[in-house]
């Protein structure tokens, strides 16, 4: 059983690996780091504007990278994605409630 989940695992790491997709609870921007948690205006702030926006929602009592999302009144939880070209890189950050709750780089 243990070379099964081991099996697993490894497959699972290389097709991460092979999409080039990671995410993260920290970016390096220069000499400075974003971090989950860190406000909208921080992130503007170290990426500027963003190449492209979206909003997007979530069941009531998700979690989001192991941390429980809020949910508005009706039950759905808001955020937005904020997605960025740099590098050769496509790096994706969402908000919820005004904060980063995640980091998302992809290559191109």
């Amino acid at each position: 059983m243990h070379h099964h989940r081991l099996a697993g695992l490894l497959a699972c790491l290389l097709s991460i690996c092979a999409t080039g997709a990671f995410a993260s609870d920290s970016l390096r921007v220069g000499n400075r780091v974003l971090v989950v948690g860190d406000s909208a205006a921080t992130v503007s702030a170290l990426l500027g504007k963003p190449t492209h926006k979206s909003r997007r929602s979530a069941s009531r009592g998700s979690r989001h990278r192991g941390r429980r999302m809020r949910a508005s009144s009706d039950g759905a939880v808001s955020g937005e994605q904020w997605q960025y070209r740099r590098d050769g890189r496509v790096i994706v950050v969402t908000l919820v409630d005004g904060r980063v709750s995640d980091i998302d780089e992809r290559s191109r």
